[in-house]
């Protein structure tokens, strides 16, 4: 019998996912950051402590780090560039771009985004309301 990949997380639409170049990547889990799952779970009727929040987005974290053993395990270059805890919670992390398929059936990964740079412009006032 054939073993299925079941990929839980979206990933962005513009990865390569056949490519071998080195990306930054980021990484949103499933698991709110503490404040914000505090103040959903009261929204929902449901109590949760901050402190249990906080035991939630560690475990999240922990849990991911055991997933990144499937790279060393296969000599898959990466750098986790940053760890995100309080306004979102996840990792900025550089891979090659054909490995992140082996990332996407974690349970703790929600979104796989390219990490980029996005400049707005404001908008432009006309001269009669200045």
């Amino acid at each position: 019998m054939k073993k299925t990949m079941y990929w839980s997380a979206k990933v962005d639409p513009s990865i390569d996912l056949s490519s071998n170049q080195i990306i930054s990547v980021i990484i949103e889990f499933k698991t709110k950051p503490a404040r914000i799952a505090v103040l959903v779970a009261k929204a929902n009727g449901i109590t949760l402590t901050l402190e249990e929040a906080k035991r939630q987005v560690e475990q999240s974290h922990h849990t991911f780090r055991k997933l990144l053993t499937l790279l060393d395990e296969n000599n898959v270059p990466y750098r986790i560039k940053y760890t995100y805890k309080t306004a979102f919670n996840g990792v900025t992390i550089e891979l090659p771009a054909n490995e992140i398929k082996r990332l996407t059936a974690s349970p703790v990964i929600s979104k796989i985004y390219l990490d980029k740079q996005i400049q707005l412009e404001p908008p432009v006032q006309p001269r009669d309301q200045m």
